[in-house]
């Protein structure tokens, strides 16, 4: 059979430790590569795994792992990518210095949903069948301190913004959208295409498209409620202030963003127009609000 190429996918990257014991009573270290998926979820992504021997977790090694990972995605119909996604900032150096020498762009962000599901996937089926997994409650990551939001860049912030919903079935066919910038993600089958999808729609008569070049720019990740601020997260680590909300609103939008952690699997969206009545964006980013291991 072969593989049907696809043009240009970015890859989303995990380096790291895994929950196991190898025979040397080191935990085990290991490389996750997914391709990002197409809106529409037709084309298997690529995927990659390797693991690292413990004493050999440097850049040099991802590097000639990330040689080996783009031969395996040639050799299988997919094309070589230019940019990498990658979350964990504490690997951030290492994963740059490996990238740079494969001439790879390291895009640090939280846009890796289907890197997220897939790990989150292999610690439910995968690692606790593994010999040396670690049963049990293990020592927590050091919480990371969340910063205060600061507000969106000037660049950003639009005449008017209002709180909405799409039903999902409508998301499915976004591709088909008009739309100037862009940032869909696949609909899961198994969502009910009547259930809601909570959004922030952004209004601008005359810098709409503008607007939408910078929010791209930003890599929004997700939308959520902190007090009576609604905050975009956004890029590794960045959290913009949207807007300050009355109680009501504020109640309002939290429990839509609740709901859609179970409905919806956590999708979002923002959209960017030139007004309400618009029926084209300048700008349209589905999120999805997801934990981060």
């Amino acid at each position: 059979m072969t593989a049907v190429a696809m043009a240009g996918a970015d890859w989303e990257l995990d380096f790291y430790s895994r929950p196991i014991l190898e025979a040397d009573g080191r935990k085990r270290w290991e490389l996750l590569i997914i391709s990002t998926p197409a809106a529409d979820g037709r084309e298997q992504p690529f995927r990659f795994i390797k693991i690292c021997p413990s004493d050999e977790v440097n850049s040099l090694w991802l590097s000639q792992a990330l040689e080996e990972a783009r031969e395996a995605a040639v050799h299988g119909g997919w094309e070589s990518p230019v940019r990498l996604r990658c979350w964990r900032s504490s690997m951030r150096t290492m994963v740059q210095r490996a990238a740079t020498e494969r001439d790879l762009e390291v895009i640090p962000s939280r846009r890796t949903f289907a890197l997220l599901d897939w790990l989150l996937e292999r610690e439910r089926d995968v690692y606790p069948k593994e010999e040396g997994f670690m049963a049990g409650p293990l020592a927590p990551p050091p919480a990371s301190i969340a910063t205060p939001p600061v507000p969106l860049p000037q660049e950003v912030q639009g005449d008017a913004w209002s709180w909405a919903s799409l039903p999902a079935g409508l998301l499915r066919d976004a591709s088909d959208w008009p739309m100037s910038f862009s940032g869909l993600l696949p609909t899961p089958e198994t969502l009910d295409d009547n259930e809601s999808v909570p959004g922030l729609r952004l209004f601008s008569q005359s810098r709409s498209l503008a607007m939408a070049g910078w929010l791209g720019g930003l890599e929004p990740v997700r939308l959520m409620v902190e007090g009576r601020q609604l905050v975009m997260e956004a890029g590794q680590d960045d959290r913009w202030l949207v807007s300050d909300l009355d109680a009501a609103s504020a109640d309002e939008v939290a429990a839509a963003i609740e709901a859609s952690r179970e409905s919806v699997s956590g999708l979002q969206f923002i959209a960017i127009q030139a007004s309400p009545e618009e029926q084209s964006f300048a700008g349209f980013w589905m999120l999805r609000d997801i934990p981060m291991s």
